[in-house]
C-alpha cells in the first residue's frame, strides 16, 4: 500500500467527487450482478452487495447505495479470512479470486457466497474488491436452505472454506464441479457465480480508470479522509446523547427446536463521545438455527447505527467510536457447528433493541420496531407436465411488513426489512417462474401499532399451489412477541402463518417455524405479516390522521369520534 505524508490534504470538492466516483464503482458492480444473475433473489430482490476494502486491515472503505448494508458490514470479516488463508498458501496473487460461504468467518449464513479479489497496482496490493450474494440452493436438508429444524451447520448447506475459484485469471473447474454437485439447481448456481465474477471484473476495470485519472495517492487520501469524517460525525452524534446507561431487551419466539423464548439484551453506555454496546445478558447459543456469528452481530450493529445516524459516511469509521462487549458462545457469538441459517431473524432483533435503547436516551433519534422477520418461505417439488416432467423446482422468497413510526411521521407500510435495501420479489416474477398463484397480496388492516405516529401496515399473502404436490418450509419470527412501540407508542400485531391441509387451515406448533408441510394442488399457504410499532402516545395522534386512516382502510376500529383525539 502506498504511504501518504501527513501534510497531504484534499480539498472538499475533490473529496466529494471521489466519494461519488468510488460509490459509483460499487453501484455498477451491484447493477452488473442484478442484471446477469439467474436467481430471482439476486436479480429481483437484490440480495447482494459489493464494496472496496482496505488492503491491510480488510476494513470497509466504500459500499454501494443499492447493496445490502448487513453484507457490507460482515464482508470486512470475509476479506480478513480470505487474506489470512491466502497468506498460508503463498499470498494474494493478481488475477486470483477467493470464494467461500463460511458463516463463522465471513458472517451471515451459508447461502451467502463471498468472493474476494485482490486489486493490484504496479505490483502492489492496493485494496480488495468483494462481492456477496445469496445463492438459491446449496445443498442441505431443505430446498432453499432455511431449515428450521437444523441442529448443526451441515444440515443447512454445504460448507465451503476460502478456496481459489479463479487462479491467475483462469476459472478452477475442480472447485466449480464441487459447487455444482452440491446444489439442487446447478444452472442457477452457474449463472449467479458468473454474475459475481463479471461484477468484480468490471470493478477492477473501473478502479484502474479512476486511479489513472486521479492518481493512486489522491484516491487513497480520499478513502482515509472519508473514514476520518465518519468517525468525527459519529463522535459528535454520540456526544449529543445524554451520558448514562440505557438497557433494553426483547425475545425471539424460539429456536425451532425447543419452544422457549431467547433473549437479546443490550446495555448501552454513553460516556462523552464514546458508545459501548454490551450484549452480555443475551441468551447462550442454542440448538436451533437462530444463532449468529460474531461477525454477523457486529454487522447488525453497524446497520442499526447507520439508521440512527444516517448522515455518517458508510465505512468502517462508523464503528471506530463504538466498543463492543460480546462474550463467547452467546446466541449472537455462536461457534461452529451451531446452525446459523436463520441469521436474519436474530439480527433484526439486535437492531430492535439498539433502536429502543437509543430511544431511552433520545426518542427523537429512534424508530419504533419494524415487523422483525423476513418470513423465509420455501415451496419445492417436481414438475409433472410432459415438457418438464421430473424437473426440480424451488421457490424461495421473503416477504414484507410494516416499519415503525418515528418522530417525523408514520412508518412505511409493506416495506422490506431494515437490514437491507433489497426489494420484495414481484408476484408476477414468482408466478412466471414457479407453479404457484397469489390469490391475495394486500395490506393488513390494523396491523400497525397506534401512536402519535402510527406504525406501518404489514401485508397478507396467500399462495395457491398449481402443481400436483409440494413441500413447504417456513422460517419466521414475531409469532409470539410483537414489534414494540417506543416513546409511549403501541405494539404492532404479531406474525401469523397458516396452511391448508385436507380442507382445514392449520398453524405451526411453534407459531413461526415449521418444515415438512405437504401441499396438494389447490391448497394454499397464508402469511399475515406484522406491522411496525407506534411512536409516541396514541392520545396525541391528530384527528385528521385518524380520519384518513379510516377512509383508506388502514384502521377499521373508529377512534375519530373520541374526545381524546380531537384537535
Amino acid at each position: 500500500m502506498h504511504k501518504l505524508s501527513e501534510s497531504q490534504a484534499i480539498d472538499p470538492v475533490t473529496l466529494a467527487v471521489l466519494k461519488g466516483r468510488l460509490e459509483q464503482i460499487a453501484d455498477e458492480m451491484d447493477a452488473t450482478l442484478y442484471r446477469s444473475a439467474f436467481n430471482p433473489i439476486i436479480a429481483e430482490a437484490h440480495d447482494a452487495c459489493h464494496g472496496l476494502y482496505d488492503a491491510q486491515t480488510g476494513d470497509t472503505l466504500i459500499q454501494g447505495k443499492s447493496g445490502l448494508p448487513v453484507f457490507v458490514g460482515a464482508m470486512s470479516f470475509a476479506v480478513r479470512a480470505a487474506a489470512r488463508i491466502a497468506a498460508e498458501r503463498g499470498g494474494m496473487v493478481d488475477g486470483d479470486t477467493w470464494l467461500f460461504n463460511d458463516p463463522y468467518e465471513g458472517g451471515t449464513h451459508a447461502n451467502d457466497f463471498k468472493l474476494v479479489r485482490p486489486f493490484f497496482r504496479n505490483g502492489q496490493l492496493f485494496c480488495f474488491l468483494a462481492s456477496a450474494a445469496h445463492w438459491h440452493d446449496v445443498g442441505g436438508a431443505v430446498p432453499g436452505n432455511y431449515n428450521p429444524a437444523a441442529t448443526e451447520c451441515w444440515q443447512e448447506a454445504v460448507q465451503i472454506p476460502p478456496v481459489r475459484i479463479v487462479r491467475e485469471g483462469v476459472l478452477d473447474q475442480d472447485v466449480l464441479a464441487i459447487l455444482r454437485a452440491n446444489t439442487r439447481l446447478p444452472d442457477s448456481l452457474w449463472g449467479d457465480l458468473n454474475g459475481q465474477l463479471a461484477a468484480l471484473e468490471l470493478g477492477v476495470k473501473r478502479l484502474h480508470g479512476l486511479l489513472d485519472e486521479y492518481t493512486d495517492e489522491k484516491v487513497l487520501l480520499a478513502m482515509g479522509e472519508l473514514r476520518k469524517r465518519a468517525l468525527v460525525l459519529m463522535r459528535a452524534h454520540i456526544a449529543d446523547l445524554p451520558d448514562g446507561l440505557y438497557s433494553f431487551e426483547d425475545v425471539l419466539d424460539n429456536d425451532g427446536i425447543k419452544d422457549d423464548p431467547l433473549t437479546i439484551a443490550l446495555d448501552m453506555t454513553i460516556q462523552g463521545d464514546r458508545m459501548t454496546l454490551d450484549f452480555s445478558r443475551t441468551s447462550p447459543q442454542c440448538a436451533g438455527p437462530v444463532n449468529i456469528s460474531r461477525a454477523t452481530a457486529v454487522a447488525a450493529c453497524y446497520v442499526a447505527l447507520k439508521h440512527v445516524f444516517p448522515d455518517v459516511p458508510a465505512n468502517a469509521g462508523v464503528l471506530d467510536a463504538v466498543d463492543f462487549v460480546m462474550p463467547d458462545r452467546l446466541v449472537i457469538t455462536a461457534e461452529r457447528p451451531r446452525p446459523v441459517g436463520g441469521y436474519t431473524e436474530t439480527i433484526l432483533r439486535m437492531i430492535d433493541v439498539i433502536f429502543s435503547a437509543v430511544a431511552l436516551a433520545d426518542p427523537n433519534r429512534a424508530v419504533a420496531h419494524a415487523y422483525g422477520t423476513i418470513n423465509a418461505l420455501s415451496i419445492a417439488g417436481y414438475r409433472t407436465d410432459a415438457a418438464r416432467k421430473g424437473q426440480r423446482w424451488v421457490m424461495f422468497s421473503f416477504f414484507g411488513g410494516g416499519h415503525g413510526g418515528h418522530s417525523d411521521g408514520d412508518g412505511l407500510s409493506h416495506s422490506n426489512a431494515p437490514i437491507s435495501t433489497a426489494t420484495i420479489p414481484p408476484l408476477e416474477i414468482l408466478e412466471a417462474a414457479y407453479p404457484v398463484r397469489f390469490t391475495q397480496w394486500s395490506l393488513r388492516p390494523d396491523s400497525g401499532g397506534d401512536g402519535k405516529h402510527r406504525g406501518g401496515l404489514g401485508a397478507v399473502y396467500e399462495i395457491e399451489l398449481l402443481e400436483k404436490s409440494a413441500e413447504v418450509f417456513i422460517f419466521g419470527e414475531r409469532g409470539k412477541a410483537s414489534p414494540k412501540g417506543i416513546a409511549g407508542g403501541d405494539n404492532a400485531l404479531p406474525n401469523i402463518f397458516s396452511y391448508q391441509h385436507k380442507g382445514k387451515w392449520n398453524k405451526p406448533p411453534m407459531a413461526s417455524k415449521m418444515l415438512g408441510i405437504q401441499l396438494q394442488k389447490g391448497e394454499s399457504v397464508r402469511l399475515e405479516t406484522p406491522g411496525g410499532g407506534g411512536w409516541g402516545r396514541s392520545i396525541d395522534r391528530d384527528f385528521e390522521s385518524r380520519a384518513r386512516d379510516e377512509a383508506l382502510g388502514y384502521v377499521t376500529t373508529s377512534k375519530v369520534s373520541s374526545e381524546k383525539v380531537k384537535p
